[in-house]
């Protein structure tokens, strides 16, 4: 299992995805595969639990133009804030930057490339991917599934 660096964006897990096991030395809130199952719901727990994807284009939060906080739909931590979100034309809800100290980074190295993987780092759960062809200031683009997220209107 490889050790974790802190990178200017946040915490780097240079490791594996977690086991239900491992996560639960790592993250305040867990539960089990079947409790994550029940409290998410099918599609969010393939994103949110087993790293899934939702299509391009179906989340209704691609849409969402008002004012307030996008937080993870596994455990209602806030992870992004309206004002970082813009629309890359991806198909899923992007933003710049995230909300401090609320996601981790890991290197992904499936589907034959090396992206880095968003994880909330109360819960561990998938939030989506960060890229580097994003908008000023960051340059980032936070490549968020809708599903992961939950939005809570100022």
């Amino acid at each position: 299992m490889g050790g974790a660096a802190l990178t200017g964006i946040g915490l780097l897990l240079a490791c594996a995805p977690a086991t239900s096991s491992e996560a639960a030395t790592r993250y305040p809130v867990m539960m089990s595969d079947a409790q994550w199952r029940a409290k998410l719901g099918a599609a969010r727990f393939d994103i949110l639990r087993q790293e899934g994807t939702e299509r391009a284009f179906t989340s209704p939060l691609l849409n969402e133009h008002r004012k307030g906080v996008f937080a993870c739909a596994g455990c209602g931590q806030p992870a992004y804030s309206s004002a970082t979100k813009f629309d890359s034309g991806t198909g899923w809800p992007s933003f710049w930057a995230t909300l401090p100290r609320a996601v981790a980074y890991r290197t992904d190295n499936s589907l034959g490339m090396t992206r880095t993987e968003e994880h909330c780092t109360r819960c561990g759960g998938h939030l989506g991917h960060v890229f580097d062809d994003g908008p000023r200031p960051t340059g980032k683009r936070h490549c968020i599934n809708g599903l992961a997220l939950t939005f809570r209107p100022a």
